[in-house]
């Protein structure tokens, strides 16, 4: 996990400024749409790119109670960072996984399956205390999560005989939504009801879950009836839209704790006809000049952006001419002339004319989510705290 202490400068090169005021101010919008509802703060994959333990601090500083990760390696290491006393959860294991660890750091693990609740309550016999467990129903995005019907059934019941031996504490239930981002899907509905008639069949067996939850950004934002007893907010917390059938960061109040820059390596003059990176799939039309911007595909620029990224210099919105490379990528600057160490930004809020994250997603033909949690780690994140 990174962290930098907050400042104002950074190498050269590039940086990753990132706004803490910013990821607070959305915690407490995501908190003002759940209001009957605890907020889990999702943090996994580097807090999308942001850095784990900086934003995890200032997602509980702003009222989130609980903290999600996938993997459990990411759970323990913000408790070896000094995160305790808050409610923790890590859903993605493997046979032979950390369970004892999880354990020991009072984490709250996900449960798909008759082997992953084998392997919890071995360990717990082990540790000597009962294992905080989270049973995962599959209520139709067919990933994770138990299947309902007699999978669902056996799982409740071996969870809940588990739990009379002292070995498990069953702590939750929980779903995950496939199409929350695309309002009015069929779906929604659908696992819905699945998830009230799974939760149903388990309560009615004896289990007394402190939470259930399916609700993801999206649905947070978007479908109140399944906020439930907690919601997870995952990419709402750095301000980027879930979908852009939702809206734009600005349509949903929330604010990209982002911002994405380089200084420019060189700067100079090439003649009309010029092919620029490899492949020469750029050609200069004409007498120009060309910006090299330090960051490449190595850094998380993502090369399907080639010939479509925008980035703005000198107040200008540019594109990326050519391919990007590992390391770097080329502008035309149109007969402007910047020097060396002019500033390039890549992505940020948008409210300085600068490109966002979605607009690098609609050139790369991906989502806004990939393009944050890309960038890469030769690229330092700054810490700011501004007063928004």
């Amino acid at each position: 996990m990174r962290e930098t202490a907050p400042q104002r400068t950074a190498p050269a090169r590039a940086r990753a400024e990132i706004d803490l005021a910013a990821l607070r101010a959305n915690v407490r919008t995501l908190r003002g749409r759940a209001p009957g509802a605890a907020l889990m703060a999702v943090v996994k994959a580097d807090a999308y790119g942001h850095g784990a333990l900086p934003c995890a601090r200032a997602a509980l500083e702003a009222g989130a109670t609980w903290l999600g990760t996938a993997t459990p390696e990411e759970a323990l290491a913000l408790r070896a960072a000094g995160i305790h006393g808050v409610r923790m959860m890590c859903w993605l294991w493997t046979p032979g996984g950390p369970w004892q660890e999880a354990i020991e750091a009072d984490l709250d693990v996900s449960v798909s399956g008759m082997w992953a609740l084998r392997e919890v309550t071995e360990a717990a016999r082990r540790a000597g205390t009962p294992a905080r467990v989270q049973l995962k129903a599959d209520t139709g995005l067919g990933r994770g999560g138990c299947q309902p019907g007699d999978d669902w059934a056996e799982l409740v019941r071996e969870a809940l005989r588990a739990e009379g031996d002292g070995l498990i504490r069953i702590t939750g239930l929980w779903s995950h939504f496939a199409c929350a981002d695309e309002p009015g899907h069929p779906s929604i509905a659908a696992q819905l009801d699945s998830f009230r008639e799974m939760t149903a069949y388990a309560e009615e067996r004896g289990a007394r879950p402190e939470v259930r939850h399916i609700a993801n950004s999206p649905a947070t934002l978007t479908i109140p009836e399944s906020h439930f007893d907690l919601v997870r907010t995952g990419i709402a917390l750095y301000g980027v839209s879930p979908s852009p059938e939702l809206g734009s960061p600005a349509d949903l109040g929330l604010r990209p704790v982002m911002t994405l820059s380089a200084s420019l390596a060189l700067v100079k003059q090439v003649p009309g006809g010029h092919g620029v990176s490899y492949g020469h799939h750029y050609v200069t039309p004409g007498e120009t000049t060309l910006g090299l911007v330090p960051l490449g595909y190595a850094d998380g620029i993502p090369r399907h952006a080639s010939g479509a990224g925008p980035v703005l210099v000198g107040g200008k919105w540019r594109t990326v001419a050519g391919r990007v490379a590992m390391d770097q990528f080329v502008v035309d600057l149109g007969g402007d002339e910047p020097e060396a160490g002019a500033r390039a930004v890549l992505f940020g809020p948008g409210d300085g004319g600068e490109p966002t994250a979605e607009d690098w997603a609609q050139a790369a033909g991906t989502i806004g989510y990939e393009i944050v949690t890309r960038i890469g780690s030769r690229v330092p994140r700054v810490y700011v705290d501004g007063t928004r």
